[in-house]
């Protein structure tokens, strides 16, 4: 039997006047931390179940959030390149390989790549913000010349939350019936 991963789901509530970059941080450690306990607990075959039509899985969910977290750090933050497992797949021949590969990784592998990825990002942004707040531009140079700001980074990154909870929770509702908005504090 394999044993139970409990992701973190604890969160710190700001005061209901906290400011912009405060609020912005806390609407995304909220969807991850709602995130982590719709993902979270499971084994191989759980985060593998299959729900037609639909080949999504929460494992695909678990890996391709990671790979969103690296890659908007890396791409938009850091500017240095992204390491392991991403930086050895060819994206062009494999453009769905998170989605897919997934169901290879055990759920600890899925869990810390998940929250290493998290934490990648939490550090970065936790600097950006030092350095200019939500208002810094970002690395990130679009085609017509534009860098988006922090802001927009972390909306973006929220959004991304935003979709994927809705997917996890209906998927882990199928697996086992867990259903709530919130994860236990």
């Amino acid at each position: 039997m394999t044993e139970k991963i409990v992701l973190s789901t604890k969160i710190h509530e700001p005061s209901m006047t906290a400011g912009e970059a405060e609020m912005l941080l806390f609407a995304l450690e909220r969807s991850r931390a709602q995130f982590a306990w719709k993902v979270g607990g499971l084994d191989a075959a759980g985060l593998n179940r299959p729900h037609p039509p639909s080949t999504m899985t929460l494992a695909g969910l678990v890996k391709h959030l990671a790979l969103v977290e690296d890659y908007y750090t890396a791409r938009d933050l850091t500017g240095e390149p992204m390491g392991a497992p991403w930086n050895a797949v060819d994206w062009a021949a494999e453009p769905d390989w998170a989605w897919r590969s997934a169901a290879d990784d055990p759920p600890e592998e899925l869990y810390a790549l998940w929250q290493a990825a998290a934490e990648r990002t939490g550090a970065a942004v936790a600097k950006a913000l030092a350095d200019g707040g939500p208002d810094r531009p970002t690395r990130f140079v679009t085609g017509s010349g534009e860098s988006p700001n922090l802001r927009r980074l972390l909306v973006d990154l929220h959004d991304e939350y935003a979709r994927h909870v809705g997917h996890a929770d209906l998927l882990r509702e199928a697996v086992d019936g867990l259903v709530g908005e919130d994860p236990p504090q």
